[in-house]
């Protein structure tokens, strides 16, 4: 039915209802009557005028009735209340009394008549229409507003796959109580249980306000089930409207391993990059482009991405580009290589950026093991080459990027990030440039890390492949990672290691079961094989060693460790002799000087 066919349908159903609801009054009050009278009359067209100049005031025409709920009752009720008011006013100024048995008769047929009406076509749509035996029987974690929330729209959108059973809520004083005709069944730890007694296909958690310790608690639990487990959206992004409360998304690995995020503080980034020249190395790595996103939006007067890879560094371009076409930033891009002196001296000189954040490194462990003169080219010659082209052209801010995996190293990427590390406190020590260095550990999907790999095991039937049972490592999303460079550079008085509090280590195999539960499959099916630990890598992975923990924050969450010991002459050797070291002989140099097993001069001897 048209729209403006749905409209006059409406209002000739109600001419006759008004109409009738006058008469049956009438012979209520008078049942001999038997002709229509003059004040019958007028009371039928007042009632009539009335309800039909009311009912588009309130727009009694225009609402979806299959989804009437309490807001349209109190609409109805409005308009024929108004309506019997004014046709006592009515009645008042003819006859100059007002007939009250009558009118409160009228009233409450005619409110009988048309909220039936009405509620008629959700009745019988909620009755008749309702729950197609192909459904998905669907539990409900979260019996609060959002819950609630869920299941009307689950209950009132006929098109969706869904069909709500139960929820699950710990709160004691909703267990057992009926919401939307909907049983409140038990709590979170009875979910297993549950699922199975009432046949469960799909459990979707909304509590949009859950913390991630909460949401991984959640989830372990339906993870001992068969069911497929989505989540509502979270809570900032229903506020500010990006997503409505029914677009359900599976959850995904980032939601139960990233940290809670910490909140910047704007005004201390603002001072140093609004309005500022900043330069990005490795602008196309995972880390790099996302604080190319992260430092657009406050606004510098130009971003310099530099990088080797002229692909990567082509797609940040244009999507930053498309991203802030509408404000004042100069995105200009560069394609250069660290090593290649000339060319950050000459970049710097044509630029003359105010901040430099150093992201480009090779973080491939198992990679940097069997190259270890490519880390050292890149990782140890490429830092110092930046670092040395930043403090002779004068620039304010200097941070470079580090990993959990330059305490106490045992690979050859761990021990040239860390020997990188001390390239950036001496420089500071002898240039007026604050040098910093950030260290966190695991990105969530950047390249080459595990979640990626595992995948893509999945996808191709298994097995995924765990080195060790008991290896653990810290996680963190690649935008809090990038959050966190960038506050860096705020907190920055020269010479600092900041660390990010991790919080706790997650067990690789854990990560490995989680994903197969979240990609659909069975962990059996699947598959997980140990293949053993490979080269350089640890069972667990350190943000400070002892002699460097310092207990304070120096802002929520993060850590400035303690300056220890800085090796610069033998650091200096290497990059002048690595080329003629064996690959051996290179890989124990570069772990003993990281880990400041000395008298080093004297193994340098020995070559």
């Amino acid at each position: 039915m048209s729209y403006q066919s749905r409209i006059w349908f409406l209002i000739i159903l109600d001419s006759f209802i008004v109409l009738s609801t006058i008469f049956f009054s009438q012979k209520l009050i008078n049942p001999n009557l038997q002709t229509l009278t003059i004040p019958i009359f007028i009371s039928s067209i007042s009632l009539l005028l009335g309800h039909h100049l009311f009912s588009f005031i309130y727009k009694l025409y225009k609402k979806a009735w299959e989804y009437a709920s309490i807001g349209e009752l109190i609409s109805i009720f409005k308009v024929i209340t108004y309506t019997i008011i004014v046709t006592g006013f009515v009645q008042l100024l003819v006859q100059k009394q007002v007939d009250y048995r009558i009118l409160t008769i009228t009233w409450m047929i005619h409110l009988l008549l048309i909220g039936g009406s009405r509620f008629f076509w959700r009745i019988y749509r909620d009755t008749y229409l309702k729950h197609p035996m192909n459904k998905k029987r669907t539990l409900i974690v979260g019996a609060g507003s959002a819950g609630t929330m869920v299941a009307r729209q689950l209950l009132h959108n006929h098109d969706t796959e869904l069909l709500p059973v139960a929820f699950i809520d710990d709160n004691l004083n909703k267990q057992k109580l009926d919401i939307l005709g909907v049983p409140v069944i038990g709590g979170v730890k009875q979910i297993e249980q549950l699922t199975k007694e009432y046949n469960i296909d799909n459990i979707v958690i909304a509590i949009p306000s859950l913390n991630k310790k909460q949401l991984n608690q959640i989830f372990n639990e339906c993870a001992k089930t068969s069911a497929k487990t989505q989540m509502i959206p979270m809570l900032e992004d229903l506020m500010t409207g990006k997503v409505s409360v029914n677009q359900f998304r599976d959850v995904q690995v980032e939601d139960l391993l990233g940290r809670e995020t910490v909140e910047l503080d704007m005004t201390s980034i603002n001072d140093y990059v609004t309005n500022k020249v900043v330069l990005v190395t490795g602008a196309g790595g995972s880390i790099g482009s996302e604080i190319c996103r992260q430092i657009s939006k406050f606004k510098p007067k130009t971003m310099v991405l530099l990088g080797h890879g002229e692909n990567s560094i082509y797609s940040i371009e244009m999507e930053l580009k498309e991203a802030f076409k509408d404000t004042e930033i100069d995105i200009i891009t560069e394609i250069a290589d660290l090593q290649d002196y000339e060319k950050l001296m000459n970049v710097m000189t044509i630029y003359q950026p105010n901040v430099v954040y150093h992201a480009a490194a090779h973080k491939h462990v198992p990679l940097m093991e069997r190259s270890p003169e490519e880390a050292v080219k890149n990782n140890i010659i490429g830092t110092k080459n930046i670092a040395e082209a930043a403090s002779i052209h004068g620039v304010e801010t200097f941070v470079m990027i580090s990993t959990d995996k330059a305490v106490n190293p045992t690979s050859v990427m761990g021990s040239t990030k860390r020997l990188a590390e001390m390239l950036i406190q001496h420089f500071d020590q002898i240039s007026s440039t604050k040098f910093v260095a950030v260290r966190f550990g695991n990105v969530l999907g950047s390249r080459g890390s595990v979640i990626p790999l595992f995948k893509k095991q999945i996808q191709k039937g298994g097995p995924v492949t765990v080195t060790h049972p008991d290896m653990v490592r810290y996680f963190m999303t690649i935008p809090e990672a990038s959050r966190l460079v960038i506050q860096a550079g705020a907190l920055a008085k020269g010479g600092e290691i900041f660390v990010l509090d991790m919080g706790e280590p997650v067990k690789i195999v854990n990560l490995a079961k989680n994903l197969i539960k979240l990609s659909g499959n069975n962990i059996d099916d699947i598959g997980i094989e140990f293949t053993g630990m490979r080269p350089g890598e640890k069972l667990f992975e350190e943000l400070l060693k002892k002699e460097e923990v310092n207990e304070d924050q120096i802002y929520p969450k993060i850590y400035i460790g303690k300056t220890s010991a800085l090796y610069i002459e033998e650091i200096e050797y290497i990059i002048n002799n690595f080329r003629s070291l064996e690959r051996d002989h290179l890989r124990k140099i570069l772990v003993d000087l990281a880990n400041e097993r000395v008298p080093f001069q004297e193994k340098l001897v020995s070559v």
